[in-house]
């Protein structure tokens, strides 16, 4: 016969059960319980509402400077459905993703300050109603209206009083893929056993900005994002005497599935708002991080603008066009159409999709720079087909290739290889395709100087 456990042992597992089951039944870190009424059941009260920050607020308030800086009259915006297509719906928790995407777009535009113009799309119930009761002069203010020399209750309606929009921005939530990637182990001994796992899993949006004017697509994106969670345990199954003590201890996390869709949606919000304005936003993105961040867009974006009105005057003015006009403006940060040129003539020197050298066309072009080079400062702006679209790193090789053959062609015609300096060109990781006129896209933009 096995001899009876000790005192010692018995008191010790009793210890390891009482603390854990005080350990249950007391208040949470964080929280506290709040009698409001006398007689009443305390309520538990977690934190304060605070801001609904993510990892994008630094990029969202820079992006913003960026846009209050250029002076160009804000453009405006709509958001249409942006709706969840995956399809995944659970029994016991219902939709696996959210189905608020277009709320989130509407929220990470509201983060740029103003620095756009939103116009309600999604939800103009209230405002019909109300159209409709000015229609049937059903609707006032309290106060007597002067209509044809007579003083009326209604309120009168002369039409154009909605605000037009310029784009909008629809999409959706198109993938949730599950686990991924998982793996882990656990192992036991004498009823003393561990685990811990690990899971990854991902989601996918795509957005589209579209003209509203003329519904042609200037941009879509497909974003995605992997999110990471883990899970940890103990567990001591033992008989201490006549009872059995079975004492399970764990951890598990996940990073918020709905918070990573959220801030995809924001960026997916800079990237599209980025190419109708012609403001570059890669300095901006560069400032996103994988923390949640303290302070919100808001505050960040009003801190800027207090240091910028303090420490001296604002940004040159330059004039924003929507895309696929004549030019593209890419503010004071040398984005494709940097401003300030005015005195400067502009010249396009076309290329051929693919190819390196000046052709016919493009040399007719450069003997007209070389002509405008000898009473002043000239722009040249490289333009190719916009339905060339190369992998970064041949397309920033085929410039190379091209710069250096207007430079040589410059060359023969008299102008100096230090008279011509780079202005702008996509980055090397850069994959945007920045759209000039119809038809063509802005590969590089130099300048020569007198």
């Amino acid at each position: 016969m096995a001899p009876a456990p000790s005192r010692s042992r018995l008191a010790a597992g009793l210890a390891v059960l009482a603390a854990l089951t005080t350990s249950a039944c007391t208040t949470p870190a964080h929280t506290t319980r709040q009698v409001v009424m006398p007689g009443e059941t305390p309520v538990m009260m977690g934190s304060a509402v605070r801001d609904n920050l993510t990892p994008n607020e630094a990029a969202l308030a820079c992006f913003a400077t960026l846009l209050w800086a250029s002076k160009a009259p804000p453009i405006t915006i709509a958001v249409g459905e942006v709706k969840d297509y995956t399809g995944r719906y659970s029994i016991n928790e219902g939709n696996v993703v959210t189905q608020g995407g277009s709320l989130m777009l509407f929220s990470a535009l509201g983060k740029l300050g103003g620095a756009v113009r939103v116009a309600e799309r999604f939800d103009t119930s209230i405002a019909e109603r109300e159209l409709g009761y000015t229609d049937r002069r059903q609707l006032g203010n309290g106060e007597e209206q002067e209509v044809n020399g007579k003083q009326v209750p209604w309120l009168p309606y002369y039409g154009g009083t909605i605000q037009a929009s310029d784009y909008f921005i629809v999409g959706g939530i198109t993938e949730v893929n599950f686990n991924i990637q998982s793996g882990g182990g656990e192992a036991g001994y004498d009823n003393v056993s561990f685990k811990g796992r690990t899971y990854t899993q991902s989601v996918a949006i795509d957005l589209r900005i579209v003209d509203t004017r003329t519904l042609t697509v200037i941009d879509a994106i497909s974003l995605q994002k992997q999110f990471k969670g883990y899970e940890i345990g103990a567990n001591i199954f033992r008989f201490f005497g006549l009872g059995l003590v079975d004492v399970n201890i764990g951890e598990k996390a996940q990073e918020p599935l709905q918070l990573g869709i959220r801030a995809a949606i924001e960026e997916g919000a800079i990237r599209l708002v980025s190419r109708v304005s012609g403001v570059e936003a890669n300095s901006c993105l560069s400032l996103r991080t994988q923390q949640i961040q303290p302070v919100s867009a808001r505050v960040q974006l009003a801190d800027k603008m207090k240091a910028k009105t303090v420490t001296g005057p604002p940004a040159k003015p330059t004039a924003r066009k929507p895309a696929g006009s004549a030019s593209l403006n890419g503010g004071q940060d040398g984005g494709p159409s940097a401003g300030g040129a005015e005195a400067e003539q502009l010249i396009r020197i076309p290329f051929e999709v693919g190819e390196g050298q000046l052709n016919g066309t493009a040399n007719r072009f450069v003997e007209s720079a070389a002509s405008a080079a000898a009473k002043g400062n000239v722009i040249i702006v490289l333009v190719a087909r916009d339905t060339e679209n190369f992998e970064p790193g041949k397309r920033s090789a085929l410039i190379d290739q091209r710069v250096g053959s207007l430079q040589a062609a410059l060359a023969n015609r008299g102008i100096r290889p230090d008279a011509v300096t780079m202005i702008w060109r996509p980055g090397t990781t850069d994959q945007t395709i920045y759209r000039d006129v119809p038809g063509l896209q802005v590969i590089a933009r130099l300048r020569i100087t007198n």
